[in-house]
C-alpha cells in the first residue's frame, strides 16, 4: 500500500476529534489512520498541556499550533531533499506550466540542465510551489451551445486496420467525422487517405447527408485544410477555400493544440471506432461498401441513440425539430472538386501537374504559379490572374506551341500538313512538287519540303513557283534542283532539250540507236 501523505488539514482533523474526547481506536477506525500515527500527532498537544474535553479551539488556532509543531507540513519543501535543486529553475518551470507536460519538463531539466530529481519529485514540487498556476491552467471555460445551424466541427480519427480482399494488403482506415454542434448530428465516412481531394470530398458528402450547410466549419489544423494556422488570420488551402466560397460558409480552424475548441467531434471518435468498426473489419469487401455502411450506421445507430447532453433525446430528433431549417440550402450547381498545385515554370516552359506536363507562356519562365486541376480542365494562375488553360490529360504532355517564342518552334510546327497548306498558298507548281516529295516516305523528305517553302521568304512566291515548275518538267523535283534554278535565274526560260547532231556518237542517240549500229551477226541479250 502506498504511504499516505498528511497535510495540515488532516492533522487538524485528528486533533479536533481527539480533543472532543473520542478514543484512539474509534478515531483510528473512523479516519482510517494507524494508531501509531494518531499518537505521533497528538503527542505535542499532550506535551503542551492540552487534554480531551478541554476548552474548544477554532480551526485557525489549531492550524497555528500544527504549523508550529510540524513545520514540515506547512512548508513541504523542508523535508524534500531534491526541491532545492529544482528551486534553482523555479522561473523556467513556471513559464512551462500550461505549455508543456510535466514529462517534457523533466526531460528538458535532466538533459539540458543536469537536474537529477525524479519526475515524481518534480510533480510534487509543482503542485506545492505553483498550486495557483496549476489550478489556473486546468480551468476549462464551459462554452454555450451554439445556435442551430451555426457551427459544425470536423476531425479525423483512426478506426483501425483492414485487410483489402482485392490486394491482400493491410490498410489503416481513418474516419472522417463531422458533428453539428447544436443537435450533435453525426456523419462518418471511412477513408484510406487523408489528402486534399479526400478532405474536400468528405465535406461535400457530409453536407449532402445533412441536407444543408452550417454557417461555420471548425476543422483541425491539418495541412490538407489549413496551410498556415493563425489565431487571427489563418491561411486556408485553396481547394478548401473554393469549397467554402461555393457553399457560402466560413472556415474557422480550431486553435493549435486546443482540442476542446472542437470537443463535440473529439469525443465521438472512440464511440465511432467501437460501435462501427471494431470487430467488423472482415465484413467489408471494399471501401465503397464500407462508406455505404457508414452512412447507414450514422443515420440508424449514431443519430438514433439517446444523448445525455440532449436530455436523453436523439440527435436526429433534435435536428429535425430545431436545426434542419436553420441550415443554409445546398447550391443548385454541384461543386467541382479540384486540386491545386504550386509550381515553378521551367526553362522548357512546362510545369508538372499530377502526372502530366503542361505548357505555360514562355514569358513566365522561373515564376511560381498556381495550377488548378479540375475534372475537365487545368488552369494556371499567376498572382490570381488566369494565364493559361489546358484540357485535362491523365498523363503525358500537353503542349501549346503558341506558348514558345515563334523562332524557337518554327521547325517543329512545319509538319507535312502545314507544308501542304503553305505550298497551296505559294502556287500550283509548289503544291505539285511538295506532293511528289510526300508520295514516298513523307517524314524522310519533310526537311526538303520545309526548305523549298522557306525559299519563298528569299525569292518570293512567283519565282519559287516558276522554279518548281521547271524542276518538275525536268523530271528532278528536289530541293537542290530548285535552288540551282533560282541561283542561275533560269526559272522563266523555256525547257527545251538540245538536239543531238546526226554525226554524234551512237551512245548520245540513246540505247536503241547504239544497238542498231552493231553487226547483224552479233546477238544482243535483251
Amino acid at each position: 500500500m502506498a504511504r499516505r501523505t498528511f497535510v495540515v488539514i488532516d492533522v487538524i482533523e485528528i486533533l479536533v476529534h481527539w480533543h472532543a474526547g473520542r478514543r484512539i481506536g474509534e478515531l483510528s477506525s473512523s479516519l482510517r489512520v494507524d494508531p501509531k500515527t494518531v499518537h505521533k500527532y497528538i503527542a505535542p498537544a499532550i506535551a503542551a498541556g492540552l487534554a480531551p474535553g478541554g476548552p474548544s479551539l477554532s480551526k485557525e488556532e489549531w492550524g497555528a499550533l500544527v504549523a508550529h509543531w510540524f513545520p514540515g507540513l506547512a512548508d513541504r519543501s523542508a523535508h524534500q531533499k531534491t526541491w532545492s535543486e529544482l528551486d534553482v529553475h523555479r522561473k523556467r518551470i513556471k513559464d512551462w506550466i500550461g505549455v508543456v507536460t510535466v514529462s517534457t519538463m523533466h526531460q528538458r531539466l535532466r538533459d539540458d540542465h543536469g537536474v537529477g530529481a525524479s519526475e515524481s519529485s518534480l510533480r510534487r514540487y509543482i503542485w506545492s510551489t505553483f498550486e495557483e498556476d496549476v489550478a489556473r491552467s486546468a480551468v476549462t471555460v464551459l462554452r454555450d451551445t451554439p445556435p442551430p445551424g451555426e457551427e459544425v466541427q470536423v476531425d479525423y480519427g483512426l478506426l483501425g486496420r483492414w485487410t483489402d480482399p482485392a490486394t491482400g494488403r493491410v490498410r489503416r482506415v481513418w474516419g472522417f467525422l463531422m458533428v453539428l454542434a447544436c443537435s450533435r448530428l453525426m456523419f462518418l465516412r471511412p477513408v484510406l487517405t487523408m489528402d486534399e481531394r479526400t478532405w474536400v470530398a468528405c465535406h461535400v458528402a457530409a453536407f449532402e447527408f445533412f441536407g444543408g450547410v452550417p454557417a461555420r466549419v471548425v476543422p483541425d489544423n491539418l495541412k490538407t485544410g489549413v496551410v498556415k494556422p493563425d489565431l487571427y488570420d489563418p491561411k486556408i488551402n485553396k481547394a478548401f477555400g473554393e469549397l467554402a466560397d461555393h457553399y457560402g460558409c466560413l472556415i474557422d480552424p480550431a486553435r493549435v493544440l486546443k482540442p476542446k475548441d472542437k470537443a463535440r467531434v473529439e469525443r465521438p471518435v472512440p464511440y465511432a471506432r467501437d460501435s462501427f468498426f471494431a470487430g467488423r473489419s472482415g465484413e467489408f469487401t471494399d471501401l465503397v461498401g464500407m462508406q455505404r455502411d457508414a452512412v447507414r450506421w450514422s443515420g440508424q445507430v449514431a443519430n438514433a441513440r439517446q444523448c445525455r447532453p440532449l436530455d436523453r433525446r436523439s440527435p436526429q430528433a433534435v435536428f429535425d425539430e430545431i436545426e434542419r431549417e436553420a441550415l443554409l440550402p445546398l447550391p443548385q450547381r454541384p461543386f467541382e472538386i479540384a486540386r491545386w498545385w504550386r509550381r515553378t515554370v521551367h526553362p522548357d516552359i512546362h510545369i508538372k501537374v499530377g502526372r502530366t506536363l503542361y505548357s505555360v507562356p514562355w514569358r513566365h519562365i522561373g515564376k511560381e504559379v498556381d495550377a488548378r486541376e479540375g475534372a475537365t480542365t487545368v488552369q494556371v494562375y499567376l498572382d490570381g490572374t488566369l494565364i493559361k488553360t489546358h484540357p485535362f490529360k491523365a498523363s503525358g504532355k500537353q503542349t501549346d506551341y503558341d506558348d514558345y517564342p515563334p523562332e524557337k518552334v518554327a521547325f517543329f510546327q512545319s509538319t507535312p500538313a502545314w507544308c501542304r497548306k503553305k505550298a497551296a498558298e505559294l502556287g500550283e507548281s509548289v503544291t505539285a512538287l511538295v506532293d511528289v516529295l510526300f508520295e514516298v516516305n513523307a517524314l524522310y523528305r519533310l526537311r526538303s519540303a520545309q526548305g523549298i517553302i522557306a525559299l519563298a521568304d528569299k525569292v518570293g512566291a512567283e519565282r519559287l513557283d516558276a522554279a518548281c515548275a521547271r524542276a518538275l518538267s525536268a523530271g528532278d523535283p528536289t530541293l537542290k534542283t530548285v535552288k540551282g534554278i533560282l541561283a542561275a535565274g533560269t526559272e522563266h526560260e523555256a525547257d527545251e532539250s538540245p538536239e543531238v547532231p546526226p554525226d554524234a556518237p551512237a551512245h548520245l542517240h540513246g540505247p536503241a540507236a547504239l544497238f542498231d549500229t552493231l553487226p547483224a551477226d552479233i546477238e544482243v541479250a535483251r
